[in-house]
């Protein structure tokens, strides 16, 4: 299949068929043709987040473990076999903006939310897109390239917690994780006015923001954080401990209520109580993290780590893992597998390699996914599926063996994959960035 032009600058949202340069193509494919001395600090800038509120409970030390205990969630059933599972795909709506995740509320509504990338999340109900924003903000989002409003999550035990958080660019071109409301007189709206900032993280290029968020097991927000862009990491953001770029973040949203902070540190976060680091970092050595996902059946945490020129990795950090100092997936050291700066014989002590990695033959940018976990698809359970924005293709490992055969590909889809996502159920979704659809995995008897 004929894809449109790769490249760079922010181009215009209405056209989805042309935002070929949005989000990872540039980034995968080590491309700084994007970067513009207009669209974000210079080079020399150092980059710095700052929190809304103060982060209370850093002192605190940490515990033996980190991240959801696998011993709080239902045990896997049965065994995957890669090579057994056929899929296809059908269309939902067909009628979306530049889409660019799918999540569940898991509020029992039935009800899908689809995040655009101009700034607007729209509600898929019964199979049809219903016409009004569930939120819009556009005007406080700069989108184009991969700007824009880029993540969701709801709360844990939403609606009884009646809050979203989202992940965008704003009009700088900074990274906003802030929180919205929705009121219980309007399920279907939220309020635009009740955003509240948790996190701002200054951004040195336009490229490599993340954006994926996520609610772990635990109840803490997971936040995919990019290096903060160009190309190799050239502010050394992805092993530096005091920076939030390069980073898996997790914090502990306060309370609805106004008067509780905008965030806490877990206790038992790595660096909680290491006064050289940022106390939110929960792993580091990552490039740009645009989607992750946690298995809810066991609670593992699998990351999409998008690569620079070369080779796209596959992450995992098992349930109830224990570390002394937080999880270092490599980069800039390493790319994948593979030695990155320096080119040959970098030291990889300590170092998280990824459980499965691909090269640039067969895509060039890894768009993580979701382990299945529908019980009426016994098929797809046990399957972690993944996919590829620039080839379009689909592959499963086996999640509790992903290095025994590495990924199997499933279907070359001929889509421009910006998102995987699951329903209530565990069914699985992906979204096509060009087309404006979103689309349901089916696996095939």
């Amino acid at each position: 299949m004929t894809r449109g032009p790769r490249g760079a600058g922010a181009l215009p949202v209405r056209h989805a068929a042309l935002a070929v340069a949005a989000l990872l193509v540039v980034v995968a494919c080590g491309s700084d043709a994007g970067r513009s001395a207009t669209t974000g600090p210079s080079a020399t800038s150092s980059p710095s987040a700052t929190p809304s509120s103060p982060s209370p409970g850093a002192s605190a030390s940490p515990g033996p473990t980190v991240g959801p205990s696998a011993s709080s969630l239902p045990p896997p059933s049965g065994s995957f076999d890669p090579a057994a599972l056929s899929i296809r795909l059908e269309p939902v709506v067909t009628n979306l903006n530049s889409p660019l995740a799918v999540v569940s509320a898991r509020d029992g509504s039935g009800r899908l939310f689809v995040v655009e990338q101009p700034g607007r999340i729209r509600i898929v109900r019964d199979g049809a897109a219903v016409d009004q924003p569930f939120l819009n903000i556009i005007p406080r989002v700069a989108s184009g390239g991969e700007r824009g409003l880029l993540g969701l999550a709801f709360a844990p035990g939403y609606p009884a917690d009646p809050r979203l958080f989202v992940d965008y660019t704003d009009t700088s071109g900074n990274t906003v994780i802030s929180s919205f409301t929705v009121p219980a007189a309007t399920p279907d709206q939220a309020d635009p006015d009740s955003e509240r900032v948790l996190l701002h993280v200054d951004q040195p290029f336009p490229n490599h923001n993340g954006g994926a968020l996520a609610f772990g097991p635990d109840g803490d927000l997971y936040i995919g954080m990019g290096d903060g862009g160009s190309g190799g990491d050239p502010l050394g953001n992805g092993q530096s401990l005091t920076t939030l770029l390069g980073k898996i973040l997790r914090i502990r949203p306060g309370g609805p209520d106004a008067t509780s902070p905008g965030y806490t540190i877990p206790p038992d976060n790595p660096f909680a109580s290491d006064a050289s680091a940022r106390p939110e970092i929960f792993a580091y050595g990552l490039r740009n993290p645009w989607r992750l996902s946690f298995d809810r059946a066991t609670g593992d945490l699998w990351i999409g780590d998008v690569g620079q020129g070369a080779w796209e990795e596959v992450d995992r950090w098992p349930a109830g893992a224990g570390w002394a100092s937080g999880p270092n997936f490599g980069w800039n050291v390493m790319e994948g597998r593979h030695c990155y700066s320096p080119a040959a014989n970098c030291t990889r002590t300590g170092l998280v390699e990824p459980v499965a990695e691909y090269d640039h033959g067969q895509g060039c940018a890894i768009v993580g996914g979701y382990v299945g976990r529908n019980p009426d698809e016994p098929a797809l359970h046990g399957g972690y599926v993944f996919g590829d924005d620039c080839s379009g293709n689909i592959w499963v490992l086996d999640a509790a063996h992903p290095e025994a055969q590495g990924p199997v590909l499933l279907v070359g889809s001929g889509h421009m994959i910006s998102s995987f996502g699951e329903d209530e159920a565990g069914r699985l979704y992906l979204t096509d960035l060009s087309s404006g659809q979103l689309l349901r995995i089916v696996p095939v008897p």
